[in-house]
């Protein structure tokens, strides 16, 4: 089957963040596909450059960047929620100073609804 995820938690906080994450991976386990992960609402925080968790916690961000470069899976976040939350990309910002991590990409709501069309299952956390 062909999924979408759709994650609205901060990266750290609450587990919403982390369970999107390990349900990501137990889909690719049972060998399904996930087209895309759009990060919408506090969930922006996950596409920080700046995240610095100290040695012995668990980096979320690390992990969401890995298994998109090792599956090939887009991460998009959605561009009204970072820029309201001071996630900004090198276009966003004229004074070079950017913070969001290049493995994701600031989208609209359009390709949220563009995945609802053409996935088999959307599954929020």
């Amino acid at each position: 089957m062909r999924y979408a995820l759709v994650v609205t938690g901060p990266v750290y906080g609450n587990q919403k963040s982390t369970s999107a994450w390990m349900f990501a991976k137990a889909l690719l386990e049972a060998k399904h596909t996930i087209e895309s992960i759009f990060f919408h609402q506090e969930a922006v925080s996950n596409a920080s450059a700046f995240i610095s968790p100290a040695s012995d916690e668990h980096d979320l961000a690390a992990e969401w960047v890995r298994l998109s470069v090792e599956e090939n899976i887009p991460l998009n976040i959605c561009v009204s929620a970072a820029l309201r939350r001071g996630i900004i990309d090198r276009e966003q910002n004229s004074q070079e100073m950017y913070n969001l991590h290049p493995q994701f990409n600031l989208t609209g709501l359009g390709s949220l609804a563009t995945s609802l069309l053409t996935c088999d299952r959307v599954v929020q956390f």
